[in-house]
């Protein structure tokens, strides 16, 4: 098995405890749907998000909600750049997987949609 990164983003509606807890669920569940990854072979997995969220930690959903206990996880902000899409969540997971990166579907939900319209189409 070779380790591939797997990028997902989304937008949050508000900068709540429940809106980011209910935006990371949402956005690790179909990247794990859309790529047929069990969650036993998530490595780690990096949240970053934009400098307007800070009301929880996104790993707290993946700990509690999709009991991801034993993954090793970070989070952190992005770049506070000018014009940059706000109140968006971004990850990083690392995955143990076969499948070659061209087959690796990234999943972009929401208003994070404009980050790369070029594979948008790959989520069913």
């Amino acid at each position: 098995m070779l380790i591939r990164g797997v990028r997902g983003a989304t937008t949050v509606e508000a900068n709540t405890v429940e809106a980011i807890l209910e935006a990371t669920k949402e956005l690790l569940t179909t990247m794990l749907k859309a790529n047929e990854i069990d969650a036993e072979y998530v490595a780690s997995a990096f949240f970053t998000m934009t400098p307007d969220l800070n009301a929880e930690f996104p790993a707290r959903a993946a700990r509690e909600d999709l009991a991801w206990t034993h993954v090793a996880m970070l989070c952190g902000h992005e770049m506070n750049k000018p014009y940059a899409l706000p109140m968006c969540l971004r990850v990083l997971l690392h995955v143990n997987t076969d499948k070659p990166a061209r087959d690796i579907k990234h999943v972009y939900l929401r208003g994070a949609r404009v980050l790369r319209p070029d594979i948008e189409s790959q989520i069913s």
